[in-house]
């Protein structure tokens, strides 16, 4: 079975489809011609804490930039940023476009979590037959549409919490040609490592520059006697950074408020 590409569709194309996602990236690029960094937090497996480390980020970069950070959660399934940023719908629409919750410290965030039920899943309205072949694109458009429909306004940084796996770094690049790098996230171990690998690799491949790995559990401290304890075994952060050529970041223990101020000066 092969397949054609819009541009190789002789005749005129009834459906407008290639006009509209040209107007739709070009609207995406006017958004976030007043942001001055997008940045991708992106992971090779869930339970790692991306998000986590994405609102710690973004909570600590907003002490440096009051009022221009903002958050998009394009976990869309398994949104949990805003909650951790304290950012609450409902949200605000006028002419100007979806204007994103914001959290302390003037953290803009946009989430499915404001579109949502509480304890209500992600569903789509596609075609009963071949769903799967639908869902991938209607995720693509919901991202789409969170870059070019919300008033990002001018921000020094946009942090885009990707889901986990590889996917969404490639869909991201398409969509943001002027991204800055990805930030990855991983935990100590070896499993770990190979699935964060995976996704670096195919963030390269999209043309993605890799801006260095945060490893997250690393060790935890007792609260009885203070001293310090592995987690999880293994090295997967200083593995990546040297398979990768890329800075470790940072290494975050458990159960403690991350000391993210390096990662933000890295960004800055």
């Amino acid at each position: 079975m092969t397949f054609r590409t819009y541009a190789q569709v002789a005749g005129a194309d009834a459906s407008g489809l290639a006009d509209q996602v040209a107007a739709q990236r070009a609207q995406v690029r006017e958004r976030l011609h007043a942001v001055r960094r997008v940045v991708a937090v992106m992971s090779g497996k869930g339970g790692v804490g991306k998000s986590v480390v994405t609102a710690a980020l973004a909570a600590r970069a907003a002490a440096r930039w009051p009022d221009r950070v903002g958050v998009l959660d394009a976990d869309l399934r398994s949104p949990t940023v805003a909650r951790l940023l304290g950012a609450a719908g409902p949200l605000r629409i006028t002419e100007a476009g979806v204007h994103p919750a914001i959290g302390p410290g003037g953290v803009r965030v946009m989430s499915t979590e404001f579109l949502l039920d509480r304890g209500r899943p992600l569903a789509w309205r596609e075609p009963d037959a071949e769903r799967f072949v639908w869902r991938g694109a209607l995720e693509v458009g919901v991202l789409r549409e969170f870059l070019g429909d919300v008033a990002w306004g001018e921000l020094e940084l946009l942090l885009v919490d990707l889901p986990p796996g590889a996917d969404g770094v490639a869909d991201l690049a398409a969509l943001v040609p002027d991204l800055l790098g990805a930030l990855a996230v991983t935990i100590p171990s070896d499993e770990a490592r190979h699935s964060v690998a995976r996704a670096l690799r195919a963030a390269v491949e999209a043309g993605i520059r890799p801006l260095g790995v945060i490893e997250n559990m690393a060790g935890y401290r007792c609260p009885g006697c203070g001293e310090a304890h592995t987690l999880f075994a293994g090295d997967a952060g200083a593995a990546l950074a040297a398979e990768f050529g890329i800075p470790l970041l940072a290494r975050l223990p458990f159960g403690e408020g991350p000391d993210v101020e390096p990662i933000v000066e890295a960004l800055a």
